[in-house]
C-alpha cells in the first residue's frame, strides 16, 4: 500500500477552513497513488489554545463536520485518512486521531500521554488500551506526538501485530532528537513502519520543527522531509516486511528476534503505578 505523510501549516481557531486545505492535500496525494494519507496532530482545530474554555467551542464529535467532510472526500476518492482532532465530550476536550475511509469512521485513538503543553494542559487523557485497526489488510497502530517518547506504547501495538505507527505530531524546538532518533529507533525495535507526520509554521509565536518522516522496519528512512516547509512523503507499505520479525543475517550464526527474545518475567517494573507528580499536577497545585 502506498501511504503519504501531509506535512503543512494550520490555523487556529480554522476548523472548517483547515478541513478545506486538508481535502485539498489529500487530493493530490491520492493523486500520486497514495491509499492512505496522514496528517498532522489536532491539524482541524489548531494547537496553542490558552485554556479549556478557549478551546472548547472548537471541539467536535466524532460524527460532527470535520469527519463528516474528511470522510466525505474518502468516499470520493475511494481512500483512507488518519487526521489529528478536539473531540469534544460535554465540557472536555480529548486530543484524538480519527481514522475514517469510504464507509466511515474505522478508527478513533485518544491520547494516552499528555504533555504540558499547549492544548494538551487542558485535555482530558484517552482511556481505552491500545488497539489496531485494519484497512485492507494492512494493520494500523495509532499513536498522538508524545506518546512517542515512551517505548511501551509503541511495543504494545507491535505485540498486537501493527505493521504500520502514524503519529500524527505537533513537534515544538527541542523535539529534533525525537524526530532524528526516536522514530526510527522505535521503528527498528518493533519491525515496523513507522509515519511521524509533524506540522510547520508558527502559532500564536510558537514554532514547529516540521522533520516529518516514513521510516522501514529496519529503522532506516524511507522518505524525510527537510526544514520547515509544507511537503507531501510518500512510501509504499508491504506488511509482509513488517510481519517477519526474526532477522537472519546470517544463517545459524546471527538470528535477531527482538519480540521473540523479549524476557517479560524482568519487566513488572514497567506496569506498576509511580508516585513522580505530573507538570501538570504541580501547576494545579500552585
Amino acid at each position: 500500500m502506498k501511504i503519504a505523510a501531509v506535512q503543512m501549516d494550520f490555523q487556529i481557531k480554522d476548523n472548517a477552513g483547515n478541513v478545506e486545505r486538508m481535502i485539498g492535500k489529500l487530493k493530490t496525494a491520492v493523486g500520486e497513488g497514495a491509499r492512505l494519507v496522514i496528517f498532522p496532530e489536532c491539524a482541524v482545530p489548531g494547537y496553542c489554545f490558552d485554556s479549556l474554555a478557549e478551546a472548547l467551542p472548537y471541539g467536535e464529535s466524532v460524527d460532527g463536520p470535520a469527519v463528516a467532510a474528511m470522510t466525505a472526500a474518502c468516499k470520493e476518492l475511494n481512500c483512507y485518512t488518519i487526521f489529528g482532532m478536539l473531540e469534544r465530550v460535554g465540557e472536555q476536550v480529548i486530543n484524538v486521531a480519527v481514522l475514517t475511509g469510504p464507509k466511515g469512521v474505522i478508527g478513533v485513538y485518544r491520547k494516552v500521554h499528555l504533555p504540558y503543553l499547549g492544548v494538551d494542559m487542558f485535555t482530558t487523557p484517552g482511556a481505552e488500551p491500545f488497539a489496531l485497526h485494519e484497512i485492507e489488510g494492512l494493520k494500523i497502530g495509532i499513536l498522538i506526538c508524545y506518546d512517542a517518547a515512551f517505548p511501551e506504547a509503541t511495543r504494545t501495538l507491535a505485540l498486537l501485530g501493527a505493521d504500520l505507527i502514524a503519529l500524527p505530531t505537533n513537534w515544538p524546538p527541542g523535539a529534533e532528537i525525537m524526530s532524528s532518533c526516536s522514530i526510527p529507533c522505535r521503528a527498528m525495535e518493533n519491525q515496523v513502519y513507522f509515519a511521524a507526520v509533524n506540522r510547520v509554521g508558527e502559532e500564536r509565536g510558537f514554532p514547529f520543527i516540521g522533520e516529518s518522516s516514513i521510516c522501514a522496519p529496519n529503522g532506516k528512512f524511507i522518505s524525510r522531509a527537510q526544514g520547515t516547509d509544507e511537503a507531501i512523503l510518500y512510501a509504499d507499505v508491504d506488511p509482509m516486511i513488517s510481519r517477519q520479525k526474526r532477522i537472519v543475517r546470517v544463517p545459524d550464526k546471527h538470528v535477531i528476534d527482538r519480540l521473540g527474545d523479549r524476557r517479560p518475567e524482568f519487566y513488572g517494573a514497567l506496569t506498576q503505578p509511580h508516585s513522580h507528580p505530573t507538570p501538570r499536577e504541580d501547576y494545579n497545585r500552585k
